[in-house]
């Protein structure tokens, strides 16, 4: 896994929103598009706020979400409505390229199943290879919707699965195969408040769920110091 240590949270935002610029510049020149789902959180705010004014090839980029809570559209507890806040009401992307997750739908399974096919349809590919995976990470270990001891994170024949309640609210998600198939992953973790998660997760603790993503230089993790320090000094 790449390290990417910045001076502060906001540093690390900045850091991490260049980086996916070049990804989406450099899939674009490369295949013609460009296919990257993004998390929820405060983190990935600051984040969208500084992407929205990059150079990225919005015309050619498809958006997906990783995971969303069941809840009414405009819902304040809906990563999407943050999305729209921070990010795609300031940029040109098509609207026919930012992709929702269904989650008002009446039929949640069978809407898991639209969104892995609109996941192959803006891939090309089956099953689906997304070129850029966002995630953060939970203080207790979670990232995406799987939560711990949720039999969400076991779902190996679906790319899109339905948790059980959690924090309140079911959430529609990608899957471990999905996340772990995809071309580069983005780790966005800042704030002392992580660093022991952090060092689980880098270590492979089996009871963290986001050790369940793969870590190798196709990973990269995007932090700050004080996290950082926070992690190495952490008593074992």
């Amino acid at each position: 896994m790449l390290l990417h240590v910045a001076d502060s949270p906001a540093q690390a935002a900045h850091d991490a929103a260049a980086f996916v610029a070049d990804m989406a510049r450099l899939g674009v020149a490369d295949r013609g598009h460009f296919t990257l789902a993004v998390s929820g959180g405060s983190s990935p705010w600051a984040m969208f706020g500084v992407l929205r004014g990059l150079d990225v090839p919005w015309d050619r980029l498809h958006l997906f979400q990783i995971d969303e809570r069941i809840a009414p559209a405009g819902h304040a507890d809906r990563n999407l409505t943050g999305l729209r806040e921070t990010l795609l009401d300031h940029v040109s992307i098509p609207p026919a390229h930012v992709h929702p997750m269904p989650v008002e739908a009446a039929d949640l399974d069978r809407a898991c199943g639209a969104y892995q096919r609109a996941l192959e349809m803006a891939c090309g590919t089956t099953p689906a290879v997304l070129d850029l995976v966002h995630l953060g990470l939970g203080d207790d270990g979670h990232t995406a919707s799987w939560p711990p001891g949720d039999p969400v994170s076991t779902v190996i024949d679906a790319d899109v699965a339905l948790s059980a309640p959690y924090q309140g609210r079911r959430r529609m998600t990608l899957t471990v195969p999905a996340v772990n198939r995809s071309r580069q992953i983005l780790w966005l973790v800042t704030g002392a408040t992580k660093a022991g998660v952090v060092r689980r997760m880098r270590s492979g603790d089996p009871t963290v769920p986001a050790s369940l993503v793969r870590r190798t230089p196709t990973v990269a993790l995007f932090t700050d110091a004080d996290a950082l320090r926070a992690e190495e000094t952490e008593p074992s």
